[in-house]
């Protein structure tokens, strides 16, 4: 136990926004402050919800429809908020996950077609509701998102990934639409620049919650 209040943290955006990189400097930055924390992801986790993440990476663009790539995100969030987030939290550890819920909701409802409700409904089911304590939310134009995506995965992307720029770009609106929806837990966070200019607008974003 650290005394302190565990905060659920996650670090959203579309590809090539910079968040694996991000989320590594950050808890960096963090733990150097004094914060115990773990870092995790989504889809995965937890052992369940790794299982879960490479049925919904590998294969080719239309092995799952919408709905069964949802439930599949909603069933994987549900085993890593139970068997990883919660005990974290409990014991007043830092939770940093590249990815959570709003994700679900940019990629299954904003660019798949799904309704938002829907998708909140699953969360509602599958994980009681639990939102984070703040969404960190990194933000691109779209060509440098391209460019840095395509950098990153030299031709090799996963299943979602890979798919088409009119569908990345409704991600990107979604998420946008979410920030303005929710500015209470959400910060919009410029990934423009320099790696550690992102990160202390990242820092600056969580003033208010570190000791």
């Amino acid at each position: 136990m650290t005394g302190r209040p565990g905060r659920f943290i996650t670090l959203e955006g579309g590809e090539g926004v910079g968040k694996s990189t991000q989320l590594a400097a950050l808890a960096t930055a963090l733990r150097a402050r004094g914060i115990d924390l773990i870092v995790t992801r989504e889809p995965g986790g937890s052992e369940g919800a790794e299982a879960i993440r490479r049925l919904l990476l590998e294969g080719d663009a239309g092995r799952w429809g919408p709905r069964a790539e949802a439930l599949l995100f909603a069933a994987a969030r549900a085993d890593h908020l139970e068997k990883t987030i919660l005990p974290a939290l409990a014991a007043g550890q830092w939770v940093l996950s590249d990815r959570y819920l709003d994700s679900s909701r940019a990629y299954q409802s904003g660019a798949s077609g799904l309704e938002d409700a829907d998708i909140l409904t699953l969360h509602r089911i599958g994980s009681e509701g639990r939102l984070p304590d703040r969404t960190l939310l990194l933000q691109l134009p779209e060509a440098e998102a391209t460019r840095r995506a395509s950098l990153r995965d030299r031709g090799d992307s996963d299943r979602i990934g890979g798919r088409d720029a009119a569908y990345h770009a409704r991600v990107a609106a979604a998420f946008a639409q979410y920030a303005a929806g929710d500015p209470q837990r959400f910060r919009a966070i410029d990934a423009t620049g320099a790696p550690d200019a992102v990160t202390a607008r990242l820092l600056d974003a969580l003033a208010d919650l570190t000791p």
